[in-house]
């Protein structure tokens, strides 16, 4: 499975994965998945949102216990991020039929659309649409950077857009959601461990930054009579690195969108993306507060205007303890349970449905890279883990 997936997406020169939602790189990952569902003698279905299940027993049963993740990717991203957590599961359901498990709740995989938000700026589209927590008429809203609608791309990949929404009649299927995901740091190779519990998903959000000046010419515009956004901007990142700091938190300025955008034109307009994430909400806060503070300070002496809109945000998800501990129980109480900044479809639904992770052990730390790295021995020892999780929900 892994090396038929892996060619999907994977761009010559950078190595790394350029899997959009509703690309072509896209629609030959959903391929693979109703391939996998098929071979396997599963009933395979898309939702009204466009996420992929596939089902082993009745889906209208209801108390089914859920695994997966996504197969979608941030610009040049690394192999394992998503699809680990989606070959796991197909790996692991093999590993249950291999022992001979007799089923008492129906089992499903799933792969969430748009889970990195790479082409429309708001991460787990089809898992927030699901849940309730984007409306359609937000998701109608969304563009990419060539200007394409949400639905425009939806309707080029063939789907209709016109059903999307909220979908309570689905989420009350599911019983518990279980997602397998290779870890997004080294506590694990820190502590020697191949598989560990997820505890919480830290808060975090994403903010766009507007800084407007007055575009003019790089060659004979004098230092005093310029208004360069540019140089705010470059203050500002500077301003959330100390602020994050100082903090304990994390603050990145990843993006950047620049116009006129030409070698020798001082910038009319400087558009940056914020993304901040910290252990609890009153330290989120803080931080983004006092990067916004440095940046306006900043613009008066520079003469910018500036706006601050935040796009999107997900308060801390504290998994549920019935089901971590269950799980903690059937893996034999030795497992390290830790917490992580990476937002994940889990943490989504949790608001719904209870839901627990697993991490694979990363060596490097590295992900969002084609750096990022799970050595097959450990990617083995996280396929029979989720089984044991499986077993120990869903069989006799």
């Amino acid at each position: 499975m892994w090396n038929e997936l892996a060619p999907i997406g994977r761009h010559a020169e950078s190595g790394g994965y350029r899997r959009y939602a509703w690309t072509g790189a896209d629609a030959d990952c959903r391929t693979w998945f109703q391939a996998q569902a098929e071979a396997r003698g599963l009933t395979y279905e898309t939702d009204r949102n466009g996420n992929q299940w596939a089902w082993l027993g009745d889906p209208l049963a209801g108390d089914a216990v859920v695994t997966g993740s996504h197969l979608d990717s941030v610009p040049d991203g690394g192999a394992f991020d998503g699809p680990l957590g989606v070959v796991s599961s197909f790996a692991a359901l093999d590993e249950l039929r291999r022992r001979g498990a007799e089923f008492a709740r129906p089992l499903a995989i799933t792969n969430f659309g748009d889970e990195e938000g790479a082409r429309f700026g708001l991460a787990c589209v089809g898992s927030r649409l699901t849940a309730g927590q984007l409306t359609k008429e937000k998701a109608y809203e969304l563009r990419d950077a060539d200007g394409i609608s949400l639905p425009q791309a939806m309707e080029a990949a063939g789907y209709d857009p016109s059903a999307i929404g909220a979908d309570p009649q689905r989420l009350a299927r599911i019983g518990a959601f279980v997602e397998l995901h290779v870890e997004q740091g080294r506590a694990l190779d820190l502590s020697g461990d191949r598989v560990g519990i997820a505890s919480a998903i830290w808060p975090h959000g994403r903010w766009r930054f507007d800084f407007r000046g007055e575009a003019n010419h790089a060659g004979t515009t004098r230092l005093v009579d310029r208004r360069d956004p540019m140089l705010t901007y470059a203050s500002t990142v500077l301003a959330a690195r100390t602020e994050a700091a100082l903090a304990g938190a994390v603050a990145t300025f990843g993006k950047i969108a620049v116009e006129p955008n030409g070698v020798n034109a001082i910038p009319s307009l400087v558009r940056g993306w914020l993304d901040s994430r910290a252990a609890d909400q009153a330290t989120l806060d803080t931080v983004v507060t006092a990067i916004e503070k440095a940046a306006r300070e900043r613009a008066d002496q520079d003469g910018i205007d500036l706006a601050v809109v935040r796009e999107s945000f997900t308060p801390v998800v504290e998994f549920e303890h019935a089901l971590r501990d269950e799980m903690d129980r059937i893996l034999g109480g030795s497992v390290p349970v830790l917490g992580t900044g990476a937002g994940h479809d889990a943490g989504i639904l949790s608001a719904a449905v209870p839901t627990a992770m697993l991490f694979v052990r990363n060596p490097t730390g590295v992900s969002h890279s084609p750096r990022e790295f799970a050595a097959e021995d450990d990617c083995v020892a996280g396929v029979l883990a989720l089984a044991d999780v499986l077993e120990g929900l869903a069989c006799r």
